[in-house]
């Protein structure tokens, strides 16, 4: 199998592990909770790419951090960081020097979860074709739908 991004055989494997497993049907609430949280949490672009770029890099300064982040703000990326070693995923170490000195690396906990939403990598790389075909296709009926002259197949307007 090629390498997916930057994943490592052994991360891609875990995924798969955790996409074969199926939840208990008497799921505890607390940890129907925890994976609410952390989806919508890893979900948000951000907290993402921290954790592919801390994957890749290891440990990193806050600064250089930010560099390879493209696009997140000092504020954002101070923020993702606070809640990622909140909920344990990443360390942050300070040096007791002048300037202080602060770095950043992932735990094994966020390294598993990395592992874990690598199933979306595998996911995307085995299915890339067929999402494009979809798109095409939705995008050419609805190129058909919004031609000059062509009713359009719903509305929006609300009924009286």
């Amino acid at each position: 199998m090629p390498k997916i991004s930057q994943f490592t055989e052994e991360q891609i494997a875990a995924a798969k592990v955790y996409a074969a497993s199926t939840p208990p049907a008497d799921l505890d609430p607390k940890i129907e909770a925890l994976v609410n949280d952390l989806i919508g949490r890893v979900a948000d672009k951000w907290t993402m790419l921290v954790l592919e770029v801390l994957a890749e890099k290891g440990e990193l300064r806050f600064t250089r951090l930010s560099e390879l982040v493209e696009g997140i703000s000092q504020k954002m990326l101070t923020q993702t960081l606070r809640q990622m070693e909140r909920d344990g995923l990443i360390t942050r170490t300070v040096h007791p020097v002048v300037p202080p000195k602060v770095e950043y690396k992932l735990t094994h906990l966020g390294l598993s979860l990395g592992a874990a939403f690598c199933g979306v990598w595998v996911w995307a790389a085995e299915n890339l074709q067929q999402v494009e075909q979809a798109r095409r296709e939705f995008d050419g009926k609805a190129k058909t739908r919004s031609e000059p002259g062509l009713a359009p197949s719903t509305s929006l307007k609300a009924s009286p």
